[in-house]
């Protein structure tokens, strides 16, 4: 990872290495659950986060949303939880990186996989499906595509469960059948519950249930309040409360060996509603020219260029954006590590001929083609701390 201040630097213009990387390979939501599967003896599994301990029951617990910096800022409403940051990262009280984009569709694959978003395939909001020319949403799975084929690595879970370790997940019921959960977060057991306290209580039982256990357990709604209302909203903080209990009734009923792990898919930051901080898209000629297919999401947008227009796109995405977006071509957000160490073939072109990464407190709206989106008020997916910085909170029993 670059060195510690990159969070801070504010280059003229914005050179793509001056973009802070995620940690891969050593600090990254793709290390955990190798790393908890390694501590339990499953093979193949690698203990990539060097300051976590084994454990014989490990239980995951994913705030979506809960960005470390977010968590910080707001003691008084996560007295439980912030009373546990110096535990963060196996007692050094440092944070995770989650992976570029920092999204929960590219961070749920880095979690249940085990891989960066090169490997695993699932590199944005919405990307480009090669075989088919069209935008494929990846958190909805819109087109349906085969999972498969698109994500065809086992999950840790599946790994560990033929290990013989007790695996499950405990989440929404309609989580169950999905695509996403499917090449994400399957293998061993999935149980769903509606309320946060039965989904703890579940989980506390199903890690009880094997000699060794691991255990992965969600909640959405601090996320879905963030995008809604803002994470400087009553309603924010008022999940941010309820979570917070959440984890403390978990804490409370882990069975002896056990190691509960509280951390997110990404933080979130509010965009002020202006044309400065908001440009659109779909009304503005030059960022349209050349352009065939607009990906991504406000912060992290992939733009796919008509043949022949890539150079040109990149050109005027850089001199139109580029004080406040890292903006690479393909092949340098790739040299620069952003999606990992490596991708793989059945990746690449997925990826956008132009990456653009937000660095300031801004975003590419789509207000037509992407009304919804357009109107959140917090959003999230770019390299700045508060959007890549998560928790990995540490409770042993």
């Amino acid at each position: 990872m670059a060195h510690p201040t990159a969070w801070e630097q504010h280059p003229e213009p914005l050179s793509v290495d001056s973009a802070p990387r995620p940690e891969y390979g050593g600090g990254s939501l793709a290390d955990l659950l190798p790393t908890l599967a390694a501590g339990m003896g499953v093979p193949g599994a690698r203990a990539a986060i060097a300051e976590l301990e084994p454990a014989d029951r490990a239980c995951v617990f994913l705030i979506d949303g809960l960005g470390w910096e977010q968590l910080k800022a707001h003691p008084q409403e996560a007295p439980f939880m912030t009373a546990l940051l110096g535990s963060s990262r196996g007692g050094t009280g440092r944070p995770l990186t989650t992976g570029y984009p920092a999204t929960t569709a590219t961070s749920l694959a880095s979690v249940g996989t085990g891989l960066p978003p090169g490997a695993h395939g699932l590199p944005g909001y919405t990307v480009r499906n090669p075989d088919t020319g069209e935008l494929m949403n990846q958190l909805r799975w819109q087109p349906w595509t085969a999972p498969g084929a698109w994500q065809p690595y086992p999950t840790v879970f599946q790994l560990a469960h033929d290990a013989g370790v007790h695996a499950a997940q405990v989440s929404s019921p309609a989580f169950q059948n999905t695509p996403l959960t499917k090449v994400a977060l399957s293998g061993g057991t999935f149980h769903g519950r509606l309320s946060g306290e039965d989904r703890m209580d579940l989980a506390a039982e199903q890690l009880a249930a094997g000699d060794r256990a691991l255990v992965y357990t969600y909640y959405a709604e601090v996320d879905g309040a963030g995008h809604r209302f803002g994470v400087d909203s009553d309603t924010w903080r008022g999940q941010l409360m309820y979570v917070d209990r959440l984890v403390q009734r978990l804490a409370e009923q882990l069975p002896p060996r056990t190691a509960l792990y509280v951390t997110a898919d990404h933080g979130m930051i509010d965009v002020p509603f202006d044309e400065e901080h908001r440009i659109d898209f779909d009304p503005d000629w030059e960022l349209r020219a050349g352009v065939a297919l607009l990906g991504g999401e406000g912060r992290a947008r992939h733009v796919y260029a008509v043949p022949g227009a890539q150079n040109d796109v990149l050109t005027c995405w850089r001199e139109v954006l580029g004080e406040q977006f890292w903006v690479a071509s393909r092949d340098e957000a790739i040299a620069a590590g952003w999606f990992g160490p490596h991708i793989d073939e059945r990746v690449y072109a997925r990826i956008g001929d132009v990456v653009a990464a937000a660095r300031d407190d801004v975003l590419i709206i789509a207000s037509e083609r992407e009304p919804k989106e357009s109107a959140m008020v917090g959003n999230h997916g770019s390299m700045t701390p508060a959007e890549q910085l998560v928790p990995l909170l540490e409770v042993r029993s």
